[in-house]
């Protein structure tokens, strides 16, 4: 399913869910980061058409704690380093 099309629609659910990072000390999360989330996380294995009303349900959902461990993941998935190098070995082990 292609939740693009809804991105316009969900924006003040989208909007809200950042203000409330926000107010919860995470003032670094943009609204790209959160939609990526949502298509990589939530709605990865979404098999029916979800309704408007429920994918603002799922936005408005979302837990600080399971985003941060997405953002986590990915990072680590996305971390260009070599262990070749002595200094990032005293890097990484610090």
């Amino acid at each position: 399913m292609d939740y693009g099309q809804f991105r316009t629609q969900v924006k003040p659910a989208m909007v809200s869910k950042l203000e409330e990072f926000r107010l919860l000390g995470y003032d670094s999360v943009s609204e790209s980061e959160l939609w990526e989330y949502l298509t990589k996380k939530k709605w990865r294995k979404v098999t029916d058409e979800k309704k408007l009303y429920e994918i603002i349900q799922d936005i408005l959902s979302i837990k600080v704690s399971d985003f941060i461990s997405f953002a986590t993941i990915e990072t680590y998935k996305t971390a260009e380093f070599s262990l070749e190098d002595e200094e990032e070995w005293k890097e990484l082990l610090k």
